[in-house]
């Protein structure tokens, strides 16, 4: 029999156990220590590729690196705990795997506890009573005193206010001085560089305090645009580093709510003028515009819009540049961000901060940050040494350096290679196909329910380990098709039988090739792994060649599935899909925007309340429980999923705009066809980049869709870009998707998750409701969630 010694070891023996945190975790302490990537490979003694692969979870480190970097990990753990991110705010598994444990209804967990389950957000925490925000007791100020509407503010900052002491909060000496105020936390927020120790980003309210990332409060006693610019750049401690040693650091943003528009001498909007209505931008003889030339600042060519970037010219090494965003103009377009420009100060300022520590810090609308984010993870240029060692700019091998004109099929007619250009165009789009209605059985007419499921960032999904041309295309006839060259091919396709049931795997329309036509790389590679013969009649391919997008898709991987655990929602591979369902309709429900919230209409006897609509959405998705939570904690939940909701949508739309500004076309009307617009003039400006992720996303949903039939029989009633209808005998996938013995989803076809590839529900309707639209000549795909919806840029 063991001994009581013997029992104490073996406990301290699992204490100290090797496990790791989450990826995602291991990238937040390693950018909280400021460390790069670089530094930790060097002291563990390893590589930095070694290193990028811990972070994304592809591999693990072993003895004696193992216990190292575990130590570093908890030593950086204790230093910086995540108590400023939305995981901090997120409710962590809210769905138990099995009946309701009896704690749901046990008193609230104590301050402590609820601050000590908070420390690490990767981490699945046991399912336990959600607890609304824990206010801490603010201090009489130190600093200056705290103005009564910020120390009252309800759910928009969780917890009360409380001076920082001057010593604690000031600024690099290059940056002066500013007064600050953080919430009452356990600790304060991670400096993460020292350089700009209060975050990238504040938001300036019309009461002359900017909020900041992690609470952090600084006043900012500017009045006109030229002072808060003089002020963000030598007090503020606002800034970022860069994302790549050879890029730049992000330059400090100033998010301005209308308030602090009207103080500065801002209009309330931009469609009061009509030539600021024609130009989104401020005329140039406004007298804002006069302001900041008189004070030797100067405006990009976008001019004074809803994303200003005001600059002087760079001392040394130095950048002198300030990017403004100017709610009232609808700088937060809210498609992206839904509800965000509406949030107060300090809750918009943790949902920016998010977005800009997990992706970037915004530089305009997503589909501009999309793009940018890409040179920001792999700079055009970096600094060498020539013969004579003098420092000069090189290119940057795999990246971008310069602007090449693509092939002339890549084009578009407008373009000056399209003038003249008869062969066709790659026409390399999403889907847009609804299945013709005769060939639906009477079994598949009969069952009650249509499904939709969307696939997570299909695009995004694409781009991973994806081989793209980086130079400019070499014309070639009659060549062999290889899989492995990133290109265009001109190639006759149309004998390659397809099943009417699925649309064609080569078409976005879904309808058969009539003849040859122009097709990026896996749209071809695609045809052969069909087992079809593909003879090419000519060729735009590459020679220099390279995964270009890698480190985009990591990063903004990263930030995917970061957020969908920081939402609850389980985002192991292994995860039991019926789980899956359960924590994401929650999620959904909590969600909810109050202008969809007042669509719903209550059952019968569902009593009234403030949140009636809430509860009946929660019991209507199957997680009944959670309908049982005091008003409180459901309004806690609700603040807290709705803004993690917000940069969710931010990210997916980064990745479907950033592939579409990749072919932005000309949008001036100025500009006549055959002309160059500025857009042709940017290095990433790449539309067979485009067509390439296009095209491998619409094959990846194909495979997904035949080899479904091939297990199930069961073909699909249409798809728009990345959502796909079928129809089922239940109102989940889980009655029509083909399941392993253990209950599982097969491998290849739609499985569930909540990772960039895998599949999620996206709505579900009768069938009825869905053939009546096939009958009316319209996609059920578009309109499966319950209302009309639009593709984004992009698809």
């Amino acid at each position: 029999m063991a001994t009581e010694e013997e029992l104490f070891s073996a406990v301290d023996a699992l204490l100290e156990g090797d496990e790791l945190p989450p990826p995602g975790e291991r990238v937040r302490l390693r950018e909280a220590a400021g460390v790069t990537q670089a530094r930790l490979a060097s002291a563990l003694k390893s590589t930095v590729q070694t290193v990028q692969n811990w972070e994304n979870g592809r591999s693990e480190p072993r003895p004696p690196r193992l216990q190292a970097y575990k130590r570093l990990l908890d030593g950086w753990a204790q230093r910086y705990p995540a108590e400023d991110s939305l995981a901090a705010l997120a409710l962590p598994d809210l769905i138990p795997p099995g009946p309701v444990p009896a704690h749901w209804t046990a008193p609230p967990r104590q301050a402590s506890d609820e601050v000590a389950s908070r420390a690490v957000p990767g981490l699945a925490q046991p399912a336990a009573a959600p607890v609304p925000p824990v206010a801490v007791p603010a201090p009489a100020p130190t600093a200056v005193e705290v103005p009564a509407a910020f120390a009252s503010a309800p759910p928009a900052s969780a917890t009360a206010t409380r001076a920082v002491p001057p010593a604690a909060a000031a600024p690099s000496a290059a940056r002066g001085t500013s007064t600050s105020r953080r919430p009452g936390a356990a600790k304060a927020a991670p400096v993460v560089d020292t350089r700009f120790p209060h975050g990238p980003l504040a938001v300036l309210d019309g009461d002359g305090l900017a909020y900041a990332v992690g609470g952090l409060v600084l006043e900012c006693p500017a009045t006109t645009v030229a002072q808060l610019v003089d002020w963000t750049l030598s007090t503020s401690g606002l800034g970022a580093a860069r994302l790549h040693r050879n890029g730049r650091d992000a330059d400090p943003l100033i998010v301005v709510t209308a308030a602090a528009a009207e103080k500065l001498g801002l209009p309330s909007s931009l469609l009061d003028d009509e030539e600021s209505k024609r130009t989104n931008r401020l005329p140039e003889d406004h007298r804002v515009v006069k302001a900041i030339t008189r004070a030797k600042w100067k405006l990009t060519k976008r001019g004074f819009g809803p994303w200003a970037r005001i600059y002087r010219p760079a001392v040394g090494n130095a950048r002198q540049c300030v990017q403004l965003a100017i709610l009232p103009w609808h700088a937060l377009e809210e498609r992206a961000w839904g509800d965000a420009a509406t949030l107060p100060a300090p809750d918009l300022a943790r949902v920016l901060g998010v977005y800009a520590t997990r992706v970037m810090t915004p530089r305009g609308t997503t589909a501009v940050c999309g793009l940018e984010l890409m040179s920001a993870l792999r700079p055009p240029t970096r600094a060498v040494k020539n013969d004579e060692g003098v420092w000069v700019s090189a290119d940057n091998p795999g990246a971008l350096p310069r602007a090449v004109d693509p092939a002339p099929p890549e084009t578009m007619p407008e373009h000056p290679l399209g003038q003249g250009w008869t062969k066709g165009f790659l026409d390399e789009e999403a889907y847009a196909w609804v299945r013709p209605l005769d060939t639906l059985d009477d079994a598949e007419m009969m069952l009650p329910w249509a499904v939709g499921l969307d696939i997570n960032t299909a695009f995004l999904a694409a781009a991973a380990r994806l081989t793209v041309g980086l130079g400019k295309p070499v014309h070639v006839e009659r060549p062999e098709f290889d899989k492995k060259i990133p290109g265009s091919w001109y190639v006759d396709l149309s004998h390659i039988e397809t099943d009417p049931r699925l649309p064609s795997p080569f078409t976005p329309t879904g309808q058969r090739p009539t003849g040859p036509a122009w097709y990026a790389t896996p749209t071809v590679a695609y045809a052969v792994e069909l087992g079809a013969e593909v003879h090419p009649i000519e060729a735009y391919l590459h020679e220099e060649t390279g995964p270009y997008l890698d480190p985009w898709h990591d990063r903004l991987k990263e930030a995917y599935v970061s957020l969908m655990s920081d939402a609850g929602v389980p985002v192991d591979k292994d995860t039991d899909e019926r789980r899956f369902i359960a924590a994401l309709a929650a999620h959904k429900a909590f969600s909810t925007r109050d202008k969809d919230l007042a669509k719903v209409v209550l059952d019968e006897g569902e009593q009234p309340g403030e949140f009636a609509v809430l509860r009946h959405l929660l019991r209507q998705a199957g997680v009944g429980e959670l309908a049982d939570l005091g008003d409180d904690q459901l309004r806690a939940a609700q603040l807290r999923h709705r803004q993690i909701a917000m940069v969710i949508g931010a990210v997916k739309s980064t990745v479907k705009g950033g592939i579409g500004k990749l072919r932005e076309r000309n949008r001036s009307k100025a500009i006549p066809d055959g002309e160059r617009w500025p857009a042709l003039e940017r290095p990433t400006w790449r539309p067979g980049i485009r067509a390439a992720v296009i095209s491998k996303a619409r094959v990846n949903m194909h495979r997904k869709m035949a080899n479904t039939a091939k297990a199930t029989g069961r073909y699909p009633l249409a798809v728009l870009s990345d959502c796909v209808v079928y129809a089922s005998p239940e109102p989940s996938p889980m009655g029509f998707l083909p399941l392993t013995g253990a209950g599982k989803v097969m491998p290849g076809s739609f499985r569930l998750g909540a990772t960039p590839g895998l599949a999620k529900i996206e709505g579900v309707q009768t069938m009825v409701w869905a053939v009546g639209l096939m009958e009316d000549e319209l996609n059920p795909a578009r309109h499966i969630k319950g209302g009309d919806s639009v593709m984004d840029e992009g698809e």
